[in-house]
């Protein structure tokens, strides 16, 4: 017995030396597996590429109250473990700091009272958020927010309410403040911030309800002063008071700032004049123009006007200033033949211009929009992708041969175009007439068809009508939703998108054979259900008169956006090389072909064109025929809808920054259950209400059973052992 004993002592003492040797090398040497299906809680390869390669050291400070209830606790468990992620990968560089804000026993401790002040000092600030407390419902103040600090530049990120998104917003806003940083350091001379405003306005301002107009240059003085630090004290503030004798239209023109005129007005003492008034940001030969003065078209009230206050005049500067030294990559934007007005709209603004609000913001997070006119400029390059938004103009053979030159020079085209133009007509219903870009033709060149009509589908959107309109649900036959299995989820940048929403879009055709020919790829990014059908001219989207065809006439599934990659034949090989519209037409030569490697010097209207390609290098282009998807009404402004992110996939995968692009779509609020028919719904609905309580009874059954095998193997062993 005692040796026993002492055998189980022995065995348990080894056990425990063996438990404390683990634990102990734990500490060092330690490994974890992520088992999410989208790695949610392991860095992207993008945060893994932007951290490691910080030069100078970056400081995270966050500012997040203890102990707060369900979800907002999560969100800083989460927090805790991504910024630790963040500090394996950054090494030296990469530092990160927890503040204790909270109220200790509902006081708060002088070290919290401190760390709060610092918070406020970095524009953080606490948020409401509503607490479930013995049944009752209660609202709280709590800081949520952080702040990164890199040499001078400050970045705050003040409502981390919840983690979608969380690391893709950290990640790229490092990589702004280090590229800003690297941008800045490189400027050599000063950025001239100048606000021009006329002396003439002060008297007309009252009027215009802009009483703290001459307050303008002092408030500007002190905004730009107090970033000048963060700016490596590049920034130089000066007021320009134009004279009276210029001409200030011009003048606003130019540079795209606000002019304003007055008549007469005796009973205020005011005389007929104009000024100008806008912030012009300016560095070598390129400026940026920052509304400061807001119009705004109020029922009743009419014109009003409105002028920044200090925070968004900050917030404007900063946006300006990065715009300015180009802090992110550039992407071409085709500008006028009736485009999409996406670049750098005028501050008197266009009724179309906020349609794509939403869209110009999100892109310009990213890259700098650059605006290209390839019939008075040509294209030059200097940017991956040209964006080609909605031409509603024909565009000149030049202009077309142009954009051709830039594909094959590896360059790729993100193309939105309208098989439509809707115009309305007087007193009469929406007419549409189809819009013919020249682009057209050049897509067929390349194995994609635009087809005139547009996408009709019975998944559709359904909207909700108010009481006053019947009440109820409206189908909108136009609006097809996109379900997960009309997706092409194998691209890595279309990966986590499993549904999405279309708006008027016409549907495309794939020649095949013209793509096998030409050694091309396509890929159908996504399409309409087997329940769509088109609806050609005459055209009528009144959702009243919609009804579906029959099953017959179902054409479905129909490709509403495609991607086709490889290397391009010109569309212009063989054919008479185009000449620049401005040149007369006696300096073009009918001998002069695109095709020959040297053209006769004769054709002197295409000097500046440069060497012809006949064939390219590698290169991308995407298609979509619905301008209503780049629209407000599609997309939000935080860019986490499935739309935003497919957009914005789409831009990065075409600028090569695929690990970006899944990142962003690398958390994903839609995650629809796959469709199951109705006999395989009924089946598992039987299986959950009759199934589950069989299953027990059977597993009881098996239980008894087994016990009383056991039960009479007992007795016999018994009866055996008494006989004997």
């Amino acid at each position: 017995m005692p040796t026993f004993k002492a055998a189980a002592y022995a065995k348990f003492f080894v056990y425990l030396v063996v438990v404390l040797l683990i634990n102990i090398a734990g500490l060092t040497l330690f490994a974890r597996v992520d088992l999410t299906r989208n790695d949610l809680f392991s860095l992207s390869s993008a945060s893994r590429r932007v951290v490691s390669s910080l030069e100078e050291p970056l400081t995270i400070n966050v500012f997040f109250t203890r102990n707060l209830p369900a979800p907002h606790n999560g969100t800083e468990r989460y927090l805790h473990d991504l910024l630790a992620e963040y500090a394996r990968h950054g090494g030296r560089h990469f530092n990160y700091r927890f503040y204790d804000v909270s109220p200790d026993a509902g006081d708060t401790t002088a070290e919290a009272e401190e760390n709060r002040r610092l918070a406020r000092s970095y524009g953080i600030h606490p948020v409401q958020i509503q607490v479930v407390d013995r049944d009752e419902i209660k609202f709280k103040q709590a800081y949520m927010g952080m702040v990164m600090i890199h040499g001078d530049l400050i970045e705050r990120l003040d409502a981390i309410t919840s983690t979608d998104g969380l690391e893709y917003r950290i990640t790229t806003a490092i990589e702004k403040m280090s590229n800003k940083t690297s941008a800045l350091l490189a400027v050599e001379d000063q950025i001239r911030v100048a606000l021009y405003l006329s002396e003439s306005l002060l008297s007309v301002a009252p009027l215009m309800g802009l009483n703290d107009l001459a307050k303008l240059p002092e408030t500007l003085k002190a905004v730009v002063e107090r970033l000048n630090p963060q700016h490596y004290g590049k920034l130089h503030f000066e007021t320009i008071d134009p004279p009276a004798d210029q001409d200030l239209t011009e003048l606003g023109n130019a540079l795209d700032i606000m002019t304003l005129k007055w008549p007469d007005t005796p009973e205020h003492q005011v005389s007929a004049g104009s000024g100008v008034v806008g912030l012009v940001l300016r560095h070598g030969q390129r400026h940026v123009s920052l509304p400061v003065v807001q119009v705004f078209q109020l029922p009743i009230f009419g014109t009003q006007y409105q002028m920044a206050g200090e925070a968004e005049l900050t917030g404007m500067i900063e946006d300006g200033v990065e715009s300015l030294i180009d802090i992110n990559a550039d992407i071409g934007v085709l500008a006028g033949h009736g485009t999409l007005p996406l670049v750098a709209p005028p501050p008197q603004g266009r009724p179309e211009d906020a349609d794509i609000t939403a869209f110009r913001d999100l892109v310009s997070q990213n890259y700098t929009l650059k605006a290209v006119n390839p019939t008075d400029d040509g294209i030059s390059g200097g940017f991956e992708t040209l964006m080609i938004l909605r031409p509603q103009e024909k565009l000149s053979d030049f202009a077309l041969y142009q954009i051709d030159q830039f594909l094959m020079r590896g360059g790729n085209l993100f193309i939105v175009l309208d098989a439509f133009k809707e115009e309305f007509p007087a007193g009469a219903m929406p007419v549409y007439r189809p819009v013919d870009s020249g682009l057209e033709q050049m897509l067929a060149h390349w194995g994609v068809e635009i087809d005139a009509s547009y996408v009709m589908d019975e998944h559709c959107y359904r909207q909700r009508l108010p009481q006053d309109m019947g009440g109820g649900e409206q189908i909108i036959h136009f609006a097809p939703l996109i379900e997960n299995q009309n997706i092409h989820n194998e691209l890595p940048f279309m990966r986590n998108i499993r549904g999405l929403v279309a708006f008027r879009a016409s549907p495309l055709e794939l020649d095949r054979q013209r793509l096998d020919d030409l050694k091309l790829s396509a890929a159908v990014l996504f399409s309409s259900s087997n329940r769509s059908w088109r609806m050609g001219e005459p055209i009528n989207l009144n959702p009243m008169f919609s009804t579906p065809p029959p099953e017959s006439e179902m054409e479905g599934p129909l490709p509403l956006a495609v991607l086709v990659e490889g290397e391009f034949s010109s569309y212009f090989d063989g054919k008479p090389m185009p000449v620049r519209p401005d040149k007369p037409a006696s300096e073009a030569t009918e001998e002069g072909q695109a095709g020959d490697p040297e053209p006769s010097a004769g054709v002197q209207g295409v000097a500046d064109t440069g060497v012809f390609m006949a064939r390219g290098r590698p290169a991308k282009i995407f298609v979509m025929a619905s301008a209503e998807m780049l629209s407000d009404k599609i997309l939000e402004p935080e860019g986490r809808s499935p739309n935003s992110i497919f957009i914005l996939n789409t831009i990065d995968d075409l600028n090569g920054r695929q690990d970006v692009a899944i990142l962003r779509s690398k958390e994903q609020r839609f995650n629809p259950l796959d469709p199951v028919t109705p006999e395989t719904r009924g089946l598992v609905k039987a299986v959950n209400i009759a199934g589950l309580p069989i299953l027990v009874v059977c597993f009881g059954l098996l239980v008894w059973l087994h016990r009383s095998r056991r039960k009479r193997r007992i007795q016999d062993l018994f009866r055996q052992e008494v006989a004997r």
